[in-house]
């Protein structure tokens, strides 16, 4: 009875993971921390093989197998993965969370210019924080942008070293995020959406978090591909995420085998959690992702190493 009591915990969350049941609070937040369950569901397993209770150690057998089968595959190359050589077009796309405006623009500009960034999404963008990005050099690295500056959290940002237009977001009040539109060679475009929900840790901001992710845009658009960047509050183990996913986006992280690379709270490796993310159309392929921690932010700034299709 006790070991069956032990493999409780991890048989109700590989259920709850599975069978895709976080749709309110406290179970939104609680999925995050899918990975660490994964990671310990092998403990049932061996308790109840050591005392010969084999019923259980199947019932908790078959929990692992769900968790490996959901998490596993992160660490793994995926389908868009640019290999060495691949044909297309180079794009670096650089997600960083400000916390309140505060990250340190000099450190932001120098990986800018460190990995030659083309696009750069900002969440959390204060009017303070453009004018300490544009004093770190901004403005002549990456001359378009859309901009959105709030103070406190709501505030967002694109910036890109290529002409950008800002659209009408066709969502209304909180579920709208900033897009915009990138014009490329040969007269190609590609539509930008810096993304950046509240975090679902209340009943009331789960839904308005759902309502941000289900607004998002189609991986095509108007004719244009789409690309997400930002920090979604949402890991590759909430539903909604994996619903935008089911619409033909594919997570850049997760291209490359690092969809298990934590990106919040940054310096911290315990408890950390992966919700920042760059989401790429079909067509778009990743080479190369990385995460950096920048002085002032709790979140690692993302950058993506794409190839776009050529003309």
């Amino acid at each position: 009875m006790l070991v069956a009591l032990l493999a409780v915990p991890w048989v109700l969350w590989a259920l709850a993971r599975t069978l895709a049941l976080d749709g309110g609070h406290p179970l939104v937040a609680a999925i995050s921390f899918t990975p660490y369950a994964a990671a310990s569901a092998v403990v049932p397993v061996l308790v109840a093989v050591a005392v010969r209770e084999w019923v259980v150690a199947a019932v908790a057998g078959l929990a692992l197998a769900a968790f490996a089968f959901a998490v596993a595959p992160r660490a793994l190359d995926g389908p868009q993965y640019a290999e060495a050589g691949a044909p297309g077009r180079p794009l670096v796309v650089m997600s960083a969370n400000l916390l309140f405006g505060e990250a340190d623009a000099r450190d932001i500009l120098r990986l800018v210019r460190e990995h030659d960034v083309d696009v750069l999404s900002l969440q959390e963008l204060t009017p303070e924080a453009v004018e300490r990005l544009d004093a770190a050099g901004a403005r002549g690295l990456l001359a378009g942008r859309a901009l959105d500056p709030q103070p406190g959290s709501s505030g967002s940002g694109l910036m890109a070293r290529s002409p950008l237009r800002r659209v009408p977001a066709p969502a209304p009040g909180r579920e709208r995020q900033l897009q915009a539109v990138l014009r490329l060679p040969a007269g190609r475009q590609l539509g930008l959406v810096a993304v950046h929900p509240f975090p679902p840790l209340s009943a009331q901001s789960v839904r308005e978090w759902q309502a941000v992710l289900r607004a998002l845009p189609a991986p095509v658009q108007d004719g244009r591909p789409q690309l997400l960047a930002g920090d979604f509050n949402a890991t590759l183990d909430h539903r909604e995420l994996r619903r935008v996913l089911d619409r033909g986006y594919r997570d850049a992280a997760d291209a490359t085998g690092d969809g298990l690379r934590a990106t919040f709270p940054a310096g911290r490796t315990l408890g950390a959690i992966t919700i920042d993310h760059v989401l790429v159309p079909p067509g778009v392929r990743v080479r190369r992702t990385a995460t950096h921690v920048v002085r002032g932010s709790d979140h690692r700034v993302l950058i993506a190493e794409l190839l776009l299709p050529a003309p």
